[in-house]
């Protein structure tokens, strides 16, 4: 296994900032910053599952206020492992609107889950997001992401 330098505690001002590993070039580099931790939060889950779409491993690094000065904050992403995505229908085959209405739930919650700090989930999880989407209506997927962003939220 790699070795990898310590995060560096970003300059400035203290705020909320999100750094990310590169192996490639052995350094860590700022990928998101805010007064507000929800978007350093949000951009964190839509980065990492991106990086991890790729293939590559992720590292990440969660700066913060506290107490006046900087603080290292454990990031949420590395208390989890990553997330099946919903299968794509053939393109040589039109989805039908049961599909597409399954995959449109799919996302609903997999937006409420992301809202709620859950950025990756485990092969047991995207199960349980699956029976949701199978079990339940539009309306009761929604609320179901309601709650989740609430949830998040008050953080």
């Amino acid at each position: 296994m790699e070795s990898r330098p310590e995060s560096p505690r970003p300059q400035g001002v203290p705020r909320w900032v999100a750094m990310f590993y590169r192996p490639d070039a052995g350094s860590w580099k700022t990928a998101a910053e805010s007064p507000h931790r929800s978007p350093v939060l949000y951009a964190l889950g839509e980065m990492t599952q991106t990086l991890r779409a790729r293939g590559d491993e992720v590292a990440v690094a969660l700066w913060g206020p506290r107490d006046g000065g900087w603080h290292r904050f454990a990031a949420p992403l590395q208390q989890t492992v990553v997330s099946q995505p919903n299968p794509e229908p053939s393109s040589d085959a039109p989805a039908t609107l049961a599909e597409r209405m399954a995959g449109r739930r799919h996302q609903v919650l997999i937006a409420g889950l992301t809202k709620a700090g859950l950025y990756d989930l485990s092969p047991e999880d995207d199960t349980t997001v699956q029976a949701l989407v199978e079990r339940l209506d539009e309306a009761a997927v929604r609320r179901v992401a309601q709650w989740l962003a609430t949830a998040g939220g008050a953080r």
